[in-house]
């Protein structure tokens, strides 16, 4: 018998997911959801002036994180910031370069990693990130999940200690290899540093927690184990002790087999999935451990038409048996048409 004192949110359809149930329609949101495809972003992006002030302009960055919501009715919002930020929390300096992407100053021996704060020090800096989720905490709909996130700790360490993103995370695999102390040092302060904001964003009203792994894809073997999924076991544990009930989303991208037992590993609720693996085969093989996230691929957004309906279906179809949450494998991209959001989410909800 259902508890006549559980909260509305307990009712949430991405909650219910990340609880384990099969749903016959799966909620849905998608990485990236406020963005530049959209016009009303671009506008307010433009009140803010550039992308970090965004960032910490709290009502601003709940409005561009609010738009999307109001036009399409996802079930979940996603925080609107940076994987970027709790680098530069920590001491680092950052900015972004128009048209190339974020630069940051380098980490790549002992000098500037002693430099740096400690994990209990990047409150102050990112207490405008913990103002934009309470305020959504208050302004969203009943309905609609609030998602926090932050950067896994191998993905922000390669742009620490490149200083940018880098096609194949070269210098950071060079810096394990050459000064494995001082690599190791870094992986362990970010891990340290992503607990306390992750727990932050959950006291100030996240609901479920993604931790991003963009470039687990290029750690194999034994590095994959070590600087992917255990620095996620531990920052999951560590949530999971401080915040009984709040559910972990773990997205170590084009991780490919590491997919398989990942959940199991870490003690992550659910893992997202880019669409190099097929549904199909994730069906098979990560989703028998659990709830999956993913994984239409986010071209279909540019080109829209029949293919976009019929890889939709096929997703939700392959997906039924279990626990799922339909979303693309990766962000969505500046040029994707608005109107192919429109046609994805109809899709999904009347198949």
């Amino acid at each position: 018998m259902k508890d006549s004192l559980m909260t509305a949110s307990t009712e949430k359809t991405i909650l219910r997911a990340l609880r384990g149930e099969a749903q016959h329609t799966p909620p849905i949101w998608m990485m990236r959801q406020a963005g530049r495809y959209l016009p009303e972003y671009r506008a307010t992006r433009a009140q803010a002036g550039d992308f970090l002030s965004l960032c910490y302009n709290s009502d601003l960055a709940a409005e561009v994180t609010l738009q999307p919501i109001r036009k399409y009715g996802f079930d979940a919002a996603i925080l609107f910031a940076d994987i970027l930020l709790l680098p530069q929390a920590l001491g680092a300096d950052l900015w972004f370069v128009t048209g190339e992407g974020p630069r940051l100053s380098t980490i790549t021996g002992p000098d500037g990693l002693q430099a740096l704060k400690g994990k209990d020090d990047i409150h102050d800096h990112l207490a405008p990130v913990y103002e934009t989720v309470r305020i959504l905490s208050r302004e969203l709909p009943d309905e609609t999940t609030l998602i926090g996130f932050a950067g896994a700790p191998w993905t922000v360490a390669t742009y620490m200690i490149a200083g940018r993103g880098t096609p194949d995370q070269g210098p950071a695999h060079a810096l394990k290899a050459e000064n494995l102390p001082v690599f190791e040092a870094i992986i362990d302060l970010l891990t340290d540093a992503t607990i306390e904001y992750l727990s932050m964003q959950i006291d100030a009203g996240a609901e479920v927690v993604k931790i991003f792994d963009s470039w687990a894809g290029s750690l194999k073997g034994e590095d994959f184990r070590k600087y992917a999924l255990e620095p996620a076991r531990k920052i999951t544990q560590a949530i999971k002790e401080r915040h009984p009930g709040i559910p972990v989303i773990g997205f170590p991208r084009e991780a490919g087999d590491g997919y398989i037992g990942f959940a199991k590993a870490t003690g992550v609720d659910c893992v997202a999935l880019d669409n190099s693996v097929s549904a199909h085969w994730a069906a098979q093989h990560v989703q028998v451990d659990g709830c999956v996230q993913g994984n239409l691929k986010s071209s279909h957004m540019v080109t829209g038409g029949q293919a976009l309906v019929d890889e939709t279906r096929a997703i939700v179809e392959a997906f039924r048996g279990g626990p799922h949450i339909f979303n693309l494998g990766h962000g969505i991209t500046p040029d994707a048409d608005p109107e192919n959001v429109h046609l994805m989410i109809d899709t999904v909800r009347s198949v």
